[in-house]
């Protein structure tokens, strides 16, 4: 089944009630690595409960999550070949680590590239609390490989960051671990693609990888320690395109200049993962 572009334009994406729990926000801090090193007491902020409790500012990319949508049929998207391609998040007050929240998720644009070069998906989220005030915006871009040349517009195709040239200013060592994806995958976000072989290698990988939204997880504890000294509160927008994949078990650097501009790399392969990434701060 090929694209119809206003049908997927106007897809009903359901509306999504979550009650946050205090659990569920240590479960997302320890899903993306906070708490590896047991001896940096700065990290306990954001995975014990019974301390003054943080939410990651990523956390915002699964709240009120509207699962692996794009896989209904009625979308018309090959869903085994798609892959994140871009992510924003805009924190409009800091996020809560417990309450009742609302997430509306809608499609924005989608740019035809042509006859096997893929599609561009942009969509928006935004959550909001129990009485309607905004909490964050998540916006994010998905590369559909399989699905170019149906017949919709080809542009206008928004511009990366540009990265500065020279020597980075900060730069952090992340480790993610082997069954890394297959917790981050409780977070809502089932695509079997991080966690069945048979699937990963239909889409042209060896092995399972990790999830964007886990890379992104993974950068922004690197932003908060090299930027904000763990103050999850001054980190007010970030945005980033993915460039490559993540394995579990991967080492990430994250290389982050004072401007708030970065990339990053997995160690082990000595390729860039996520590029084109600017973060602003307040406070």
């Amino acid at each position: 089944m090929a694209i119809d572009y206003e049908n997927l334009l106007n897809f009903p994406i359901p509306e999504v009630r979550q009650t946050l729990t205090r659990r569920d926000t240590v479960f997302y801090a320890l899903s993306i690595g906070f708490g590896y090193d047991p001896m940096d007491e700065r990290q306990l902020d954001f995975v014990d409960h019974h301390r003054n409790l943080q939410a990651v500012p990523s956390m915002a990319a699964v709240l009120c999550h509207p699962g692996f949508w794009l896989r209904d049929p009625r979308t018309g998207v090959d869903a085994v070949r798609l892959v994140h391609g871009e992510q924003e998040i805009e924190i409009h007050k800091p996020l809560p680590v417990e309450g009742v929240l609302v997430g509306r998720t809608r499609v924005t644009g989608i740019v035809d590239k042509g006859e096997g070069k893929g599609a561009l998906l942009y969509s928006e989220k935004q959550v909001r609390d129990e009485v309607g005030s905004l909490i964050a915006s998540a916006r994010a871009t998905t590369f559909l490989r399989g699905d170019g040349g149906f017949g919709g517009p080809s542009g206008p195709i928004k511009p990366p960051h540009p990265v500065p040239e020279g020597t980075p200013d900060i730069v952090i060592d992340l480790p993610t671990r082997p069954e890394q994806a297959l917790y981050y995958r409780l977070n809502g976000d089932d695509n079997p693609l991080h966690a069945d072989p048979a699937v990963a290698a239909k889409a042209g990988f060896p092995r399972p990888i990790l999830h964007g939204l886990c890379t992104l997880g993974v950068v922004t504890h690197a932003l908060l320690r090299g930027l904000a000294d763990y103050r999850a509160d001054r980190l007010r927008r970030l945005g980033l395109r993915f460039s490559a994949p993540v394995f579990p078990g991967e080492t990430i650097r994250t290389e982050i200049w004072h401007s708030g501009a970065f990339r990053a790399r997995v160690v082990e392969r000595d390729v860039i993962v996520v590029n084109n990434g600017l973060a602003e701060l307040g406070g």
